[in-house]
C-alpha cells in the first residue's frame, strides 16, 4: 500500500527574507518564487519606462504630477486563503496617486495597493506575472496594469472593471507613440523602451 503524499509546507515571509540579495523573491499563495535579477533587455525597458513617467507624473516636470512612481516596490496583501499570511509581490514599476497616499510609508513595504503597476515580461517570469500576479492585482483593486514585453516589443494595457476583473485594452507595438491611461497626459514613445 502506498504512502500518502507529503503535504508541501507553505512558504513564509521568513523564507522570502532568506533569499540571497542577488535574486528577486515573491510570495504568492504560500509559494516562494525566486527569479534571477532582470536581464539587460528587461532592465532597459523597465528603466526607460520609469524615466519617461517619473518626470511628468512624479516630479511634475512637463506633466501634471500627483503620483509616486517607484521601481520594484514590495507590496504586501493579505492572503485570503490563509488568515494571517501575506502575498508579497514586487512589480517592476508601480505608481500611487498622491491623493490616495499623501506620504510614503515608513515600512520597507507597501500595504496600500498601487493605482498602476507595470510588469516587464521575461521568459522566466511571464507565467507568474500573467497567471498568478495579475489576479492578485485585480483582487486588491489596482486600477491599471501594463505588461511590457521587451523581446516582442509590445505594451499590453489592462483596466480594472467593476467586478474586479481585467478588461484588456489595445496592444501597442514597436516604435508607436501612444497615450495610455492613466498616463494619457503625455505621449509615450515606445522606442525608448527597447534595446537598440
Amino acid at each position: 500500500m502506498g504512502q500518502p503524499a507529503e503535504k508541501q509546507r507553505r512558504a513564509t515571509y521568513a523564507d522570502l527574507e532568506a533569499v540571497p540579495p542577488n535574486k528577486v523573491a515573491e510570495l504568492i499563495r504560500g509559494t516562494l518564487h525566486v527569479f534571477p535579477r532582470p536581464a539587460p533587455r528587461h532592465a532597459r525597458a523597465s528603466s526607460g519606462l520609469g524615466a519617461e513617467l517619473t518626470g511628468p507624473f512624479d516630479h511634475g516636470k512637463g506633466g501634471p504630477g500627483g503620483w509616486w512612481m517607484l521601481d520594484e516596490p514590495e507590496l504586501h496583501f493579505p492572503d485570503p486563503m490563509a488568515p494571517g499570511e501575506i502575498d508579497a509581490l514586487v512589480p517592476d514599476l508601480a505608481g500611487w496617486r498622491r491623493e490616495r497616499m499623501p506620504e510614503l510609508p515608513e515600512t520597507a513595504y507597501f500595504a496600500l495597493a498601487p493605482d498602476w503597476i507595470c510588469e516587464v515580461l521575461s521568459p522566466s517570469t511571464e507565467d507568474v506575472d500573467r497567471k498568478e500576479k495579475m489576479p492578485i492585482y485585480a483582487r486588491e483593486g489596482v486600477r491599471y496594469a501594463w505588461l511590457v514585453d521587451p523581446i516582442a516589443r509590445t505594451l499590453e494595457v489592462f483596466s480594472l472593471v467593476s467586478d474586479r476583473s481585467w478588461e484588456r485594452g489595445p496592444i501597442h507595438r514597436d516604435a508607436a507613440r501612444v497615450r495610455v491611461a492613466p498616463f494619457e497626459a503625455i505621449g509615450l514613445d515606445l522606442s525608448v523602451l527597447w534595446a537598440k
